[in-house]
């Protein structure tokens, strides 16, 4: 397979290492400068940039007709133009707010919990996220995909960064320490106990691995995907 990394960052530079590991060729190295890069080289290209540059690295690649897989957070104010874009162009298309397959599960496991917690209104739910001090968004849109899990199966209606809980929404706490790759834990508090759930990364290798999985699963596909459908779950 020939990837295109838009994107050449620190998470870049993993998958970068990982894809050759599995036998497939990088073929296009992009960073902050995406203009007059040929696409129709690759067979398939992997988003890992910054949010002010996601949405044109997505859009180039599905007007080269090249599927994409983005793991970019922050920018998806638009998702819903890219989804139209895909969709009108015969595309192929994952966005992940994590590609971690060890955190789709937890997403999973968040959704479940939160069924069971549905009816119990004496605890009450939030969630802390701590990423690397390079992070340009908060709350991480790994956080942001929980909190929208925990809103299909409660009463509460959005989620607020660095308040406190109130009936209507669920508080995230991010804080920024070094060299965090990414932890968010969801607790349940009541007056007698807690229930907590709780992800932590090593290292950005599991995010690496889950966005190469996903592009040898994607290459010869048209549509809208999620991990969910890639993993099978």
């Amino acid at each position: 397979m020939k990837i295109a990394l838009l994107g050449y960052g620190r998470m870049g530079k993993v998958i970068e290492r990982i894809a050759l590991e599995r036998g497939h060729d990088i073929v296009l190295k992009i960073g902050r400068n995406s203009e007059n890069a040929d696409l129709s080289i690759a067979d398939i290209a992997i988003d890992f940039s910054i949010p002010s540059a996601a949405f044109d690295n997505i859009s180039m690649a599905i007007n080269a007709g090249i599927p994409v897989i983005s793991g970019t957070t922050g920018w998806l104010e638009r998702y819903d133009e890219i989804i139209e874009l895909c969709e009108a162009k015969n595309g192929a298309f994952i966005y992940g707010s994590n590609f971690s397959l060890g955190v789709n599960i937890f997403f999973e496991l968040n959704e479940h919990l939160a069924k069971m917690m549905k009816t119990l209104s004496q605890y009450h739910v939030s969630m802390e996220e701590i990423h690397h001090m390079k992070k340009l968004d908060a709350p991480s849109g790994t956080a942001i995909s929980l909190a929208e899990g925990i809103l299909k199966h409660t009463e509460k209606t959005t989620w607020e960064l660095n308040n406190q809980s109130t009936n209507d929404t669920i508080p995230i706490y991010a804080k920024r320490i070094p060299n965090v790759p990414g932890t968010h834990a969801i607790s349940y508090v009541s007056d007698v106990d807690t229930i907590e759930i709780k992800h932590t990364a090593h290292s950005r290798e599991g995010f690496a691995l889950g966005a190469v999985i996903a592009a040898e699963w994607l290459v010869d596909k048209k549509g809208v995907y999620t991990m969910k459908d890639v993993l099978g779950i």
